[in-house]
């Protein structure tokens, strides 16, 4: 995967992105991801944590995807050298690493971002614009105000959370996003902790006896809320299938 210096669409050039993933066909996707963003270019594909640290100084890209587990060393390990050889290449981690400490530690290596596998593509997308709006508030020549600042850093300060009002049910239940049932929760739960292995949304729809639409809202909740996992079933042709598991 290679790309030129393309056009960012508004007259600017595209922000070149290296896609760093030892899975082949992983990578493959998130180079594809990264050329249907608009102001973004895939110009390389590492698989390697030496070949990321190759490539990374022969592109000189604006932003590296980089992966955490690496056949040959830890992606916490290529982030440090990343830094330490080219501090002006931004990096997005992207992984199915979701320990608390793991996350910490990338965000004190200076990655912009941290992207959980498996994601889609709107979920990349939405990060890799997010970092580009970043980038265009605080050009190198421009002194910083507090609100480029926040828009750097994606945002503003936290607004304090709503008092919950008096005699409002708390619990599991009442984070269920509108339209979803505790009951059909509960089926769609004890679906998955009695699977042999993972389901999918039409496997699970056929155990509870709902739509597969619906099945899917529920096992996209489980997961948010991290009762559950997703990973991704790549076949020969079209788009993966998402693929759950209790937690």
């Amino acid at each position: 995967m290679t790309g030129g210096s393309a056009s960012g669409g508004d007259g600017t050039e595209a922000l070149r992105v290296l896609v760093v993933d030892d899975d082949f066909m992983v990578a493959k996707v998130h180079g594809g991801f990264v050329a249907r963003t608009p102001g973004f270019s895939p110009v390389g594909v590492a698989h390697t944590g030496a070949e990321a640290l190759t490539r990374a100084v022969e592109l000189r890209p604006d932003l590296v995807l980089l992966d955490l587990y690496l056949p040959d060393r830890g992606g916490l390990d290529v982030l440090a050298d990343l830094r330490a050889a080219l501090p002006e290449v931004d990096v997005l981690m992207v992984t199915a690493a979701r320990d608390a400490e793991t996350v910490r530690a990338a965000v004190r290596g200076g990655v912009v971002h941290y992207l959980i596998k498996p994601f889609g593509f709107e979920d990349l997308r939405d990060r890799l614009l997010q970092y580009a709006a970043g980038r265009r508030a605080l050009p190198a020549e421009q002194e910083a105000d507090q609100s480029a600042v926040d828009r750097l850093f994606g945002g503003g300060p936290p607004s304090a959370p709503a008092a919950p009002t008096p005699g409002t049910r708390t619990g599991p239940r009442a984070s269920l996003p509108k339209g979803l049932s505790g009951e059909t929760a509960d089926l769609v739960a004890a679906a998955l902790r009695g699977a042999d292995g993972d389901l999918s949304a039409a496997e699970t729809a056929e155990r509870v006896g709902i739509s597969r639409v619906s099945a899917r809202r529920y096992l996209e909740y489980f997961t948010d809320a991290g009762r559950a996992e997703v990973r991704l079933r790549y076949g020969t042709a079209g788009r993966p299938e998402r693929r759950y598991r209790a937690l």
